[in-house]
């Protein structure tokens, strides 16, 4: 079962990626026809955002995701501090973009109660990798429309009390928007994953997901943003009362130049998803205040 899941994943995969290497011929046909030049590329490290959190957050139904390797449906109401490291490197020549990204946080929380022993809780616990390809088919007023490729890879620092590390490999593939003054990126692609999470119940998933990634310029030093995703997942190779059959994920940050390139602002982050074996979503709602340190360096 898994093998022929596999087999469909990579059939849509070639269907989707090979009109990409046709568009591009034809480009370069066009191109080499007006006398087009093919060195027009830039190289971009971006720090997206280096900085700590100050949160509150509330989380509703964790006594039924206590076995979740996502930290965010089983943790503790409560403040907590939380480090952050999001940086990306842009690659972009002609039509083409790629992008490799890297995202980080933790935030671990202890409680030392006068009358109970001291216990602590992990809050945010991610590290994710990211390489994506995108082609321009199609450019209007800026916003430019593509076929792209994704390939990631999710884990986290440490085992939670009563779960392992997450260990997962997703790769998808559909189209989008990207290069936008606002719409930085918004896409919708089919997605496979490779859970090799708990060991001897690896598993193979095929679902949809829809994400984002949008910035707003209210005035020089002041800018909204929001990022996220919705995934669902439509089959699986084994039985994991932990799989998520519906996942999101949400931010949304105000962020306000104090000097140079560091910044501070409210933010707000939200995790709705909920388990095969769960008869109710968990959710996690944080509001906090961000600090950060965000630049961009061309290479």
């Amino acid at each position: 079962m898994a093998v022929l899941i596999l087999k469909k994943f990579f059939l849509i995969l070639m269907c989707l990626t090979v009109p990409v290497g046709a568009l591009a011929a034809d480009a370069d046909d066009k191109d080499a026809l007006f006398g087009v030049s093919h060195d027009a590329q830039k190289l971009q490290l971006s720090v997206r955002r280096i900085g700590l959190d100050w949160s509150k957050t509330q989380v509703q139904n964790a006594e039924e995701y206590q076995d979740s390797p996502v930290s965010a449906l089983n943790a503790t109401s409560q403040d907590y501090i939380k480090g952050v490291f999001d940086t990306i490197l842009e690659y972009t020549k002609n039509k083409f973009k790629w992008d490799n990204s890297l995202f980080m946080e933790y935030g671990k929380t202890t409680l030392k109660p006068y009358n109970a022993p001291a216990t602590t809780d992990e809050n945010a616990d991610k590290i994710l990798f990211s390489s994506d390809l995108s082609y321009e088919c199609w450019e209007f007023a800026g916003l430019k429309f593509g076929p792209t490729v994704r390939a990631a890879y999710e884990t986290q620092f440490a085992d939670s009390d009563d779960s392992p590390r997450q260990n997962i490999i997703r790769n998808s593939a559909g189209i989008s928007l990207f290069d936008h003054k606002i719409i930085k990126s918004l896409y919708l692609t089919g997605i496979h994953e490779y859970d090799f999470t708990y060991a001897g119940a690896q598993n193979s998933k095929i679902g949809a997901e829809f994400g984002w990634r949008l910035e707003y310029t209210i005035r020089p030093g002041v800018k909204l943003s929001s990022d996220g995703y919705y995934r669902e997942y439509f089959s699986y190779s084994e039985y994991v009362s932990t799989d998520l059959e519906r996942d999101l994920s949400a931010v949304i940050r105000f962020d306000t130049n104090l000097w140079g390139n560091f910044t501070m602002g409210p933010y707000a982050q939200y995790r709705l998803a909920r388990a095969r074996g769960a008869e109710h979503y968990g959710s996690n709602l944080i509001f906090g205040i961000s600090f950060n340190y965000i630049t961009d360096f061309l290479l």
